[in-house]
């Protein structure tokens, strides 16, 4: 699917994976490897944004994928994000749905807001803020409207 229909149907909180089309090289060959890599992974959407302007610049629609965490000893050095406009060539799958039920925390309010967990109920994403201290922090709980209706490529969405 397209990065449209990422942005129009697939709820904060998904994974998202995709794909240049281009067949995995042998391990053998590390910098096709890493670059292949680079164009066909996944990751937890995090954000969308619609298209706004910076000054006399219109900067297009967009979705940001959380890609991993590098660090060591519990402590992430490292928080790698993918963001893709809407007329990216990259084709897009919906991996997994947030389970209704399950609780997303916003680093803050507003359209913009950035995911930075996805708890399985309430009482969890509290635990959570608890320890990682996000004063602004919004507690959303994932609806059955938002998961379970939305069709996807003329089937029901898992």
């Amino acid at each position: 699917m397209s990065a449209h229909t990422i942005f129009d149907n697939a709820p904060i909180g998904s994974i998202v994976a995709w794909s240049d089309g281009t067949p995995q090289p042998p391990a053998r060959f590390n910098k096709k490897l890493s670059t292949w890599r680079s164009n066909n992974s996944r990751g937890r959407l995090t954000r969308k944004q619609g298209e706004r302007g910076v000054g006399n610049i219109a900067v297009p629609a967009c979705f940001t994928l959380h890609e991993a965490d590098y660090g060591a000893g519990g402590v992430i050095a490292i928080r790698v994000h993918r963001t893709f406009s809407l007329d990216s060539k990259l084709h897009f799958t919906i991996v997994e749905r947030p389970a209704i039920g399950s609780v997303r925390v916003f680093a803050g309010a507003g359209d913009h807001a950035e995911l930075v967990y996805l708890a399985t109920h309430e009482a969890d994403a509290k635990e959570w803020l608890s320890r990682h201290g996000y004063p602004r922090a919004v507690l959303e709980e994932v609806t059955a409207d938002e998961v379970g209706a939305d069709v996807i490529e003329g089937r029901a969405a898992a």
